[in-house]
């Protein structure tokens, strides 16, 4: 066996339980866990997941506000019976085959 080193670090006391929690429900502790990262992140020599930030982000408010605007103006849009959306798709199917 390899020489056993101590690792600590500081984490926050609520997301640890949770963590633990899952751990112990999938059958390991805490320790065992992050012994599995480490193997893992030795074995694709890097972080054992997706690591990306996003391309675009938004706050709640902009995503709300958003969707406020797109009703509005969806509310504008007059209605289209069946007949004249299928007419719109055969125009559509029409122009692409040119």
């Amino acid at each position: 066996m390899a020489e056993q080193v101590l690792i600590q670090f500081r984490a926050d006391k609520k997301l640890k339980q949770e963590v633990t929690e899952i751990y112990e429900k999938l059958g390991m502790d805490l320790p065992t866990a992050f012994r599995m990262f480490m193997n893992r992140s030795k074995m694709v020599r890097g972080l054992p997941f997706e690591a990306t930030l996003p391309q675009n982000t938004i706050t709640g408010e902009e995503a709300k506000n958003a969707f406020h605007e797109l009703r509005r103006q969806a509310a504008d849009v007059p209605e289209m019976s069946l007949d004249e959306i299928n007419a719109e798709i055969q125009a559509v199917r029409a122009e692409r085959k040119r």
